[in-house]
Order: C-alpha cells, then structure tokens, then sequence
C-alpha cells in the first residue's frame, strides 16, 4: 500500500510540474501573439497613412498595351 502511494505521489507531482510547464508555455505564446496583433495594428495604419499620402489619378497610370 505504501509503494502504491509514493507512486501516485510521484505521478501527481510529475503532473503537476508538467501543468506548470504548459501554463508557462500559454502565457508565453500569448504575449507573442499580443505582440504580433499590435504589430499588424501598427502595419495596417502605416499602409493607411501612405495610401492617404499618395495621390494617385488615372493619368499616372500606363494602359494595358504599354
């Protein structure tokens, strides 16, 4: 009975350090993933902005056969 309780023992504290690890990993991989998502914020208003700043008229562009 008593191997049979360190063994479980030993099964719960694996276990609960292999939780730990995997919580470690979600966090990280989240502040990744926020990090990323305001990346592309910035990267959406820079395409924003230089699109406002071009002035494009039908006139700057060649036709088809050119």
């Amino acid at each position: 009975m008593e191997t049979r309780m360190n063994e479980l023992e030993a099964k719960v504290a694996f276990a609960e350090d292999l939780l730990e690890t995997l919580n470690q990993t979600v966090v990280r991989q989240q502040a990744q993933l926020d990090s990323l998502q305001q990346q592309i914020r910035l990267l959406h208003q820079q395409l924003k902005e230089a699109r406002q700043d071009e002035t494009h008229t039908l006139r700057d562009e060649l036709p088809p056969h050119y």
